[in-house]
């Protein structure tokens, strides 16, 4: 499919809108001409600080490259010292002990309503694959839900349907991080960012709907998660954004609420100043353990020893490095008024082996109690079966009170230097690790080539996050000669690309020659020895497959 809608809006230099791609059903209802023009005025308003705030992504990453470290801003001091808090949590964001992440397949939209969860990220980002089908469909799905009209039958039958609407929990949105474009939106020959496009259809149609519904229901209201955030300067363009809709479309200032991911090493040492450029819209801040951890090897991959990571699966929150970056992260919250949310338990639950699900569910009960127990208000899940774990940790902290803001955390500062103590992390570098590396990043690959972007491996629900720390850790322990302490082998291209071949034909002898011959699997191979073993570091995975997708 390929429509131009001509210029939008009566100036001369109005833009020519196209959209292509495949043909979605019901697309029509989603992309009308007035929701396109809104989501091109955004990129029009918008589009250049964009582009200049990607830029400066890359000259920040060259300074580290050539210090070697990070440490907080001095040009904001003021702002960390400051005495201001952020904007008063509305009532439906008011009590964020569970929530549940997902994409918006109509499956999952349903399920993560009825999951019992307080809050349901809705994910147009890391968990879910952006082909054309699922943006577009995604977007119809969350519409349906808001009018009580969703409903799922399997091929087999089984049939899916909303709970009462005092029962569901609040939806808050994940759109894209700045850095993908949406190639499927043209402007004047440009794609608009995808962050544009999930976050203007979704206002376009559902800010006035979400209000209309508020009286009679307080769940409602337009929510939103920040993903991939670097700087406060990123956060600002978010809150024009936010200001620019609100008055676009006459939603009074401040109904929009967004909670912003602490997912980079960067925005860890800017938390102050995110929440100060957002106060208006601020909601909190997450800690976003995966792609934190990819970020850190991103931006010190080159900068010695004392910065690689050890096996992915190794890393815990208690490792010194993580516990300071959680601590400043609650601490700040605190300090300014807004909630703290805790990572992700991405365990699934196995009906098949109960020891395996014991074992496991144990350490989701452990993670969540140690949570609960440092100051978070509220923390992830990924599969409905965790929610009670999950809640009965922060219900013995909390009790009936729906948040713990007014512990204020340890007094103790936390420094550069904490932060950034990789080399005090447990755990070593071996080739069991390296192994799984591998084995996770070409299947969680192929499936999001397949459309797929939350994918269950070794009963881990994985996304593009834990994909993306595979292959960084792979391009930096070749990078820096690490010795795989279980086997006394060097960490080389050759080696990676033996692993690759091996787990190809065993996921020939496990598939079988039809279903393997009907995935992606030698494109997913492909692509990750490309961004797991290429000279030049991709800065994300998704960018080089994006091409890749319909």
């Amino acid at each position: 499919m390929a429509t131009e809608q001509g210029p939008v809006g009566a100036s001369p230099a109005a833009p020519v809108v196209t959209v292509a791609g495949p043909r979605v059903h019901r697309a029509e209802e989603v992309l009308t001409p007035e929701a396109v023009a809104f989501v091109v005025g955004l990129h029009r308003a918008f589009e250049g600080r964009r582009q200049e705030l990607l830029a400066g992504r890359k000259a920040r990453r060259a300074e580290i490259a050539r210090a070697g470290t990070l440490d907080f801003l001095p040009d904001t001091a003021d702002v960390r010292a400051g005495d201001w808090k952020v904007a008063e949590a509305p009532r439906a964001l008011q009590d964020r002990r569970v929530e549940i992440t997902g994409p918006t397949d109509r499956k999952m939209v349903i399920n993560a309503l009825n999951s019992g969860a307080r809050i349901w990220l809705a994910d147009f980002e890391d968990a879910t694959s952006p082909t054309w089908e699922n943006v577009v469909s995604g977007q119809i799905n969350l519409i349906d839900a808001f009018e009580g009209r969703i409903d799922f039958t399997t091929p087999a039958g089984k049939a899916y349907a909303l709970k009462p609407a005092a029962e569901l929990a609040t939806v808050v949105v994940r759109p894209r991080g700045w850095h993908l474009d949406e190639n499927h939106l043209l402007v004047d020959g440009t794609p608009v960012a995808g962050a544009f496009l999930d976050f203007g259809l979704y206002f376009f149609h559902n800010a006035a709907r979400l209000l209309a519904k508020g009286a009679e229901d307080p769940n409602s209201g337009p929510y939103f998660y920040l993903p991939k955030t670097e700087s406060h300067l990123e956060a600002r363009l978010w809150n024009d954004v936010f200001t620019h809709a609100q008055a676009a479309l006459g939603i009074p200032y401040g109904t929009v609420r967004a909670t912003v991911l602490i997912e980079t090493i960067t925005a860890a040492f800017e938390m102050d100043e995110i929440l100060y450029e957002l106060r208006d819209h601020a909601a909190g801040l997450n800690a976003g353990r995966w792609d934190y951890l990819f970020s850190i090897v991103k931006n010190f991959r080159d900068a010695g020893e004392q910065y690689i990571l050890p096996d992915r699966n190794s890393v815990t929150m208690a490792s010194p490095f993580m516990a300071a970056y959680t601590r400043l992260l609650v601490q700040t919250c605190h300090k300014r008024g807004a909630h703290a949310i805790g990572g992700m338990a991405a365990f699934i639950p196995s009906r098949r082996d109960p020891e395996v699900n014991a074992a496991a569910l144990e350490k989701v009960k452990a993670d969540k109690d140690r949570e609960a127990g440092n100051g978070f208000d509220g923390s992830w899940v990924a599969h409905p079966d965790l929610v009670p774990v999950a809640r009965a940790s922060f219900d013995a902290v909390l009790g009936e009170r729906p948040h713990q803001k007014d512990d204020p955390g340890p007094s103790e500062p936390v420094t550069a230097t904490q932060l950034l103590d990789i080399a005090g992390a447990d755990g070593t570098c071996t080739r069991a690790g390296l192994h799984n590396a591998v084995q996770v990043g070409i299947r969680y690959i192929e499936a999001w080539l397949r459309g797929l972007g939350a994918v269950g491996i070794f009963n881990m629900m994985e996304d593009a996050a834990t994909a993306e720390i595979s292959r960084s850790q792979i391009w930096q322990w070749i990078h820096n000669g690490v010795v795989l302490s279980d086997t006394g082998e060097k960490a080389t291209a050759d080696l990676v690309r033996a692993l690759v071949a091996a787990e190809l034909a065993e996921l020939l002898a496990e598939l079988g020659a039809d279903a393997y011959a009907g995935g992606r699997w030698r494109e997913a191979a492909q692509l990750f020895e490309q961004v797991a073993l290429a000279e030049e570091f991709a800065d994300f995975l998704t960018l080089p497959a994006l091409p890749l997708l319909g």
